[in-house]
């Protein structure tokens, strides 16, 4: 299964030496693993029932996955503590626990099972449900308000750059001509209105035309690259020496935002001709994984079908 390699990669640094401190014949907690998309706490189950060692601090923005998390992960008692938080405050959750440095960062990207199979959430393009798509239902406007609101240009460029929607001005012209005779407010009409607006020819193949439609306003709606863009380099910078970042994503969008991340720590930043590299500009990380799921993990989670598993270890202090 892919949350076997997931977690398996955070082994080394979770595990600790042979040499490891002991209290009363049992393993101190020493070892710190931000699980920054806590989701209903699978992965954080796994790590912490593998690594007594470690402890776990979960984020999560969805309040319901949150308290659903906490009720699974109580077993673990301090061991694991819960945030209300997205994952581009790592650095401020992690001061405020008093945490300088972390031995894993963990992200699992994208929509989690709870918001695609709960139909009021409006995340699933093959169930009429009001058009919310907001990870956190407590704030921010909903997928609605984005269709009601934004002008042609402003959802063409959205479903252009967030969907990689090839007729994107063609279902923004058609979306401000129909909210203009009733405004939008469940899928069902949004999924009408893109398969009517996308050539016959096209919708034969590729799956629901308005996959593309719903993910680019699920990342709009969320904020979604732009917390990455924030949340990736915080996370290189709270690993210790000897930490690892592990992150999963689902469309390449994501995915090659973890690659420039990665690769950009991975690359020494001496000046070109420079004849000897300080250390100063030696690469902070070694890139360890980059691996699509296997048919086996595909055929038992479809949803795994376009994952992208990225690791990276962090091998030196920044200068």
């Amino acid at each position: 299964m892919m949350l076997d390699r997931v977690v398996g990669l955070l082994a080394p640094s979770l595990q600790g030496g042979a040499s490891a401190a002991r209290r009363d014949g049992a393993e101190t907690v020493d070892r710190v693993v931000v699980d920054a998309t806590l989701g209903l706490g699978g992965h954080a189950q796994a790590i912490l029932s593998r690594y007594t060692r470690a402890r776990l601090i979960g984020l999560d923005r969805d309040r319901e996955a949150l308290a659903r998390s906490q009720e699974r992960l109580a077993p673990f008692g301090d061991r694991f503590t819960g945030v209300h938080a997205v994952y581009d405050r790592i650095a401020d959750v992690l001061a405020g626990l008093g945490i300088r440095r972390v031995h894993g960062v963990l992200f699992d990207l994208g929509v989690s099972s709870l918001q695609l199979d709960e139909a009021g959430r409006g995340f699933a393009y093959a169930q009429d449900a009001p058009l919310d798509m907001r990870m956190d239902q407590s704030s921010g406007p909903t997928a609605a308000d984005v269709l009601n609101t934004y002008d042609a240009t402003r959802l063409t460029r959205i479903l252009r750059r967030y969907g990689e929607e090839r007729f994107a001005s063609r279902i923004a012209a058609a979306v401000v001509r129909e909210r203009q005779k009733q405004p939008f407010d469940t899928s069902a009409r949004l999924v009408e209105l893109v398969r009517a607006a996308i050539p016959a020819a096209t919708r034969r193949t590729g799956g629901n035309p308005a996959k593309r439609t719903f993910q680019a306003l699920r990342i709009e709606v969320n904020g979604e690259l732009e917390a990455l863009e924030r949340a990736l380099p915080a996370a290189v910078d709270a690993l210790a020496v000897g930490g690892r970042a592990v992150v999963l994503s689902y469309h390449s969008l994501e995915d090659r935002l973890v690659k420039q991340v990665f690769a950009a720590g991975a690359t020494s930043t001496a000046p070109p001709g420079l004849p000897v590299e300080l250390p100063e500009h030696r690469p902070v990380l070694e890139l360890l994984a980059s691996e699509p799921p296997t048919d086996e993990e595909v055929a038992a989670n479809p949803r795994a079908a376009s994952a992208r598993l990225r690791a990276a270890e962090r091998i030196r202090e920044a200068a």
